[in-house]
């Protein structure tokens, strides 16, 4: 707890010393001097007063309207079924006309709030019913609530396939692909109604068909050096006080550091932004990075399990996964047409991770698989951008189109 309050407080105190230096170096007497430095001092503490503030918040979805066929059409947000560690979302527009496609975005948890699908959610929007799982931030959840690691992860999946029924086809975001692989094989083992289809992009089936730095890393450490490097107890500041976790600021460090001299040139061309009032350029960079920087903090055994059981010990890539003890048989997915999305510039998910899925499902016609590469496409751009608008998207709904039948009417509970 000690360690969690004094980086909540370090947090604090850099919010607080931004704010001072914006105030302090934005009084209009400087504006009197010819030099440079105070505006550039102000625009300092201004970007840090805001980059520490949104590490701290959750965002919001903010998807007000869509427009369809050229007609702009009201956005309804609801919690469609809640449960401790994540709500399953339903998003709906104020429509003249059915709408035959309902999909299932399997969101990530791996740092980022679900909100990071926000532009994936609404590009679906105009032409599907949308139904997103939110992650809660682990730091939220009452230490009476339990365990929750890739088992109960995958349980959850379950939940809402079942909730959900056949007439659904599933979307998921690299970390929840292997999983998502698992929770439809278990519903297919059981046969139950199984989704039509799964749309995997850019996910770690199996790390090893193409290495990058996150594979290497998870090779090079251990899960109990891992769990006494990087592992904290949450502080008495939120609910979920006594839950260790895996801080989503010690996550946004790592997802960082990737790119050091990169992120290093945003920031320091934001700050002469702000300081020379380029609003577009403002703009831009807030954009991204308002979304990149909010990080929330996952469960430690989720985090430890998926660096142990899906990195390293490989058990879904290798077929030898189970869920309470019982072996789970991805082989078993029959009836669900599956299409792999990935890309070429992914450093996170190399292509060949996520294609992987395949050799697992041996007994899935060939008429039911597909693949789609993204030549310039990077981790993030395969589900958000304009790659994924211009290109990934209309292949996806061409093949959700392919195996989708009417929507039923759906009882709900």
């Amino acid at each position: 707890m000690i360690v969690y309050d004094m980086n909540e407080g370090l947090r604090q105190s850099s919010a607080w010393m931004g704010a001072t230096a914006k105030v302090f170096w934005g009084n209009p007497l400087f504006s009197l001097s010819p030099s440079p430095v105070p505006s550039m001092l102000a625009a300092w503490g201004e970007v840090t007063e805001h980059a520490c503030e949104r590490i701290a918040a959750k965002p919001d979805w903010g998807i007000e309207n869509v427009v369809s066929k050229d007609r702009d059409y009201v956005v309804n947000q609801r919690v469609e079924l809640s449960r401790p560690f994540c709500d399953l979302l339903h998003f709906s527009a104020d429509r003249n006309r059915p709408v035959t496609r309902r999909v299932l975005l399997v969101a990530p948890m791996s740092g980022h709030y679900a909100t990071l699908t926000r532009k994936t959610v609404a590009s679906l929007l105009s032409n599907c019913d949308v139904y997103v799982t939110e992650w809660k931030n682990a730091r939220d959840v009452p230490l009476s609530e339990g365990k929750f690691d890739v088992e109960d992860y995958t349980e959850h999946l379950v939940d809402f396939l079942r909730y959900l029924g056949e007439d659904i086809h599933v979307i998921a975001v690299c970390q929840p692909v292997p999983l998502t692989l698992v929770a439809t094989a278990i519903l297919a083992e059981e046969g139950a109604p199984t989704p039509r289809t799964l749309t995997l992009i850019g996910g770690p089936v199996d790390p090893e068909a193409n290495p990058t730095g996150v594979t290497n890393f998870s090779a090079r450490v251990t899960t109990e050096g891992l769990a006494k490097s990087v592992i904290q107890t949450v502080g008495y500041s939120y609910p979920g006080v006594g839950r260790k976790v895996y801080p989503g600021a010690t996550q946004l460090k790592s997802f960082m550091a990737m790119n050091m001299d990169n992120h290093t040139k945003a920031f320091s061309d934001h700050i002469a932004a702000v300081a020379s009032g380029d609003v577009a350029k403002i703009s831009r960079h807030n954009r991204f990075y308002d979304e990149y920087l909010a990080v929330m903090d996952m469960p430690a055994e989720f985090y430890l399990s998926t660096v142990e059981r899906v990195f390293k010990k490989r058990e879904i890539a290798r077929n030898d996964f189970a869920v309470k003890g019982k072996p789970v048989d991805i082989g078993a997915i029959k009836n669900t047409a599956v299409i792999i999305v990935e890309g070429a510039n992914d450093d996170i998910s190399a292509p060949g991770q996520c294609a992987a899925a395949l050799k697992l499902l041996p007994d899935l016609p060939d008429s039911m698989k597909a693949t789609y590469l993204a030549e310039n496409a990077g981790h993030y751009g395969i589900f958000s951008g304009s790659i994924w608008r211009s290109e990934i998207r209309p292949v996806v709904l061409e093949f959700i189109d392919k195996f989708n039948e009417p929507a039923k009417t759906k009882k709900k509970t």
